[in-house]
């Protein structure tokens, strides 16, 4: 069986390599054209790209690929290099653009998709972070057939793991990244017998998963202790959880619930004795939080106790979103 892939980031290069490993032929990747990045920002090649490079496998990288676009010649040219490379299936992970219909009816046996998350919940841009922020129990990989709807497919294989109280976006990434590529492969395995079952997504429990602001990351300390420990989990490690104090910007790495109240206003450091974390009141003194991981501007992701040596805070002083 013949593989094209469409994919950019980590979590779709590790599924790319599954397939590989597995020894199927891949005779094209579809993949975002470079960007910047970096202090320097050069362009840089996406991570399936270069797993590609490193395999000789041909890419492409359209800016586009809807003929009725702002780039139909792109778009145009995409299509035609499609039909004109020999593949039985299309596997598509995280790739970043939309596949029209008109690309989606070409593989004989159509556009598989990789999704992070057990749908139909968190349809979208970033199911994971989404999951975490939510608090769910619970997420998984999808394998599910493509249609034009944004993740609206029927599905082919669904399996589930737990959300942890410690997972953050990058370890679930990487969980999800491995689960991925491991079902693929056996997605692929079925397909070369016999058509595979399809289940069509249930309409209760849709939820859609919006891409991930930077505007998100500011933390109100109005919030319960629990939200905000999902929100930093989530939003490590990007766009990092972030609140400021006398004008400095900290990012929140690591923390926890702690037990108890107090009589302080949201925000309001209560003990920053490092012994214990530093404990920040919040929803008005209903609940507090242990902040365990810190950076502040220019510096690194430190302890609690390291960071204080450098970054000295005391009880009573403020933090504000």
């Amino acid at each position: 069986m013949k593989v094209i892939f469409a994919g950019t980031p980590e979590f779709a290069a590790i599924a790319l390599k599954a397939i590989i490993d597995a020894g199927y032929e891949v005779p094209l990747v579809l993949t975002q054209p470079d960007r910047p990045a970096g202090r320097g920002m050069q362009l840089q090649a996406s991570a399936v790209k270069q797993l590609a490079l490193t395999h000789q496998i041909p890419v492409a990288q359209p800016i586009s690929l809807r003929l009725d676009g702002k780039y139909p010649e792109v778009a145009q040219e995409a299509h035609e290099l499609l039909r004109n490379t020999p593949h039985d299936v299309m596997v598509v992970a995280a790739y970043g653009l939309i596949l029209p219909q008109s690309c989606l009816s070409i593989p004989r046996l159509g556009c598989i998709n990789i999704h992070g998350s057990l749908l139909p919940r968190w349809r979208g841009a970033a199911p994971i972070h989404r999951a975490i922020e939510a608090g769910d129990a619970e997420t998984g990989i999808t394998i599910m057939q493509m249609e034009e709807g944004l993740d609206t497919g029927p599905m082919l294989k669904r399996r589930a793991i737990p959300i942890t109280a410690t997972d953050t976006t990058a370890s679930l990434h990487d969980q999800l990244a491995t689960l991925g590529g491991e079902m693929i492969v056996e997605a692929l395995r079925q397909l070369t017998v016999a058509p595979m079952q399809a289940t069509t997504q249930p309409e209760d429990g849709v939820c859609y998963a919006t891409k991930i602001s930077k505007e998100e990351a500011a933390i109100n300390f109005d919030a319960s202790a629990a939200e905000i420990d999902r929100k930093i989990r989530a939003f490590n490690p990007f766009p990092a959880a972030h609140a400021n104090i006398d004008g400095t910007i900290i990012k929140f790495w690591r923390a926890e619930v702690a037990k108890g109240d107090s009589q302080l206003p949201s925000g309001s450091i209560i003990d920053a004795s490092g012994q214990q974390g530093i404990l920040i009141s919040c929803e008005g003194g209903k609940s507090v939080l242990r902040v365990l991981e810190l950076q502040k501007p220019g510096g690194k992701r430190l302890a609690v106790q390291d960071f204080l040596q450098g970054f000295p805070l005391k009880a009573g002083q403020v933090f504000q979103s």
